[in-house]
């Protein structure tokens, strides 16, 4: 692929400025499979990052305010390269590559037709290592937070759901337990629904907190054969320690993940934390919007993060709606619940202000 330079349109409006480029394709055979059937992951691009998108034999041209025409041009470069090494590209690569992609440091080198170099999307991303594949982060948070879990001992992630938070910790935790890191994982979520009481319920351990562990179950069977998590869970390698029963044990050499961790008090998480053993890795995840505690008690996931901010050895990862992997629309959702919480916590602050000043009619 040639290089290429943005350059600012001739049809610049004074209240929005333009710019164009234009992308020479050496391989046709690649290029089909960049634009899709019926160039629909051009209108993938032209919708997720508000250009317009045209080709015309082995040319894509593109245009759009600056900002968005030099991330397009390089997703465009950054997905090229990959079919060229052999990967495969779709849509959901595509939407990666966007929420990847980062603004030009300096748009004001577009608008005086100065060289402008690319948005970085690939740079120094980090990968999980699977048997059967790599992971790779599809969103600038994801990135950080998988760099987070390659390195740190203790890792909390915290966002909405569908921000990929649980399903990387697995990811790591297999990784590391393939490569002979660590001798087995751990999977614990607070049953709040039971309240706690698991006891009362029928079954063995596994059957009582199976319901909660699900999302858990569906990371694990997506990385693992069936037959291996079985076998696996047999021996031990793979246990479910319900929150409720892991008081005075040492989590020795283990991968140990707390999903929901939002639900717990925070005598739990105290609890929880101090389970960590030599060799032993542990990842937090919840998310603070979704708290199921009863009126009054303060969720002890919102209480270690006030609490571990600046501890050393400790990362604290947030999501918001921009790591949201799932289907578009529930980013959306997601931006307009917290616009809604907004709005209502603003008026009471204000109110409450306005009391403490004496200032209220």
């Amino acid at each position: 692929m040639s290089s290429t330079r943005i350059s600012a349109s001739p049809r610049m409006a004074a209240e929005m400025p333009h710019a164009s480029a234009t992308l020479q394709f050496e391989d046709n055979t690649l290029l089909a499979r960049l634009v899709g059937d019926h160039d629909k992951h051009l209108r993938c691009l032209e919708e997720g990052l508000e250009v317009e998108v045209a080709r015309r034999g082995n040319r894509i041209s593109i245009q759009g305010v600056p900002e968005q025409t030099a991330r397009t041009r390089a997703v465009l470069s950054v997905l090229y390269q990959k079919l060229a090494a052999g990967e495969n590209v779709d849509i959901s690569s595509i939407e990666a590559a966007i929420r990847m992609s980062r603004p030009p440091q300096n748009t004001t080198s577009i608008l005086s037709n100065a060289p402008q170099a690319a948005p970085e999307i690939e740079g120094d991303l980090p990968v999980i290592r699977m048997r059967h594949g790599n992971i790779e982060p599809r969103s600038p948070g994801q990135a950080a937070y998988m760099k987070a879990l390659a390195k740190k001992e203790l890792v909390f992630g915290i966002g909405p759901a569908g921000t990929g938070k649980t399903y990387l910790a697995v990811a790591q935790a297999v990784a590391m337990m393939q490569a002979g890191s660590i001798d087995r994982i751990i999977l614990s979520r607070p049953a709040v629904e039971a309240g706690e009481r698991l006891g009362f319920l029928p079954g063995d351990m596994k059957d009582k907190i199976d319901p909660y562990l699900r999302p858990l179950y569906d990371a694990l069977y997506d990385m693992l054969p069936g037959d291996q998590v079985v076998r696996r869970m047999a021996s031990g390698d793979i246990e479910v320690a319900p929150l409720a029963f892991m008081r005075g044990r040492t989590l020795s050499h283990a991968f140990v993940i707390l999903d929901e961790a939002q639900n717990t008090t925070i005598a739990q998480m105290k609890m929880f934390l101090t389970r960590l053993g030599p060799g032993s890795r542990m990842v937090v995840t919840g998310d603070l919007t979704q708290i199921d505690l009863p009126a009054g008690t303060t969720s002890g996931l919102r209480d270690a993060v006030e609490t571990l901010e600046n501890v050393k050895g400790i990362t604290i990862s947030r999501f918001d709606s921009t790591d949201v992997v799932r289907h578009k629309l529930v980013a959306r959702i997601i931006e307009a619940y917290d616009a809604k919480a907004t709005a209502v916590r603003e008026p009471s602050r204000s109110k409450g202000r306005q009391e403490k000043n004496g200032t209220a009619k």
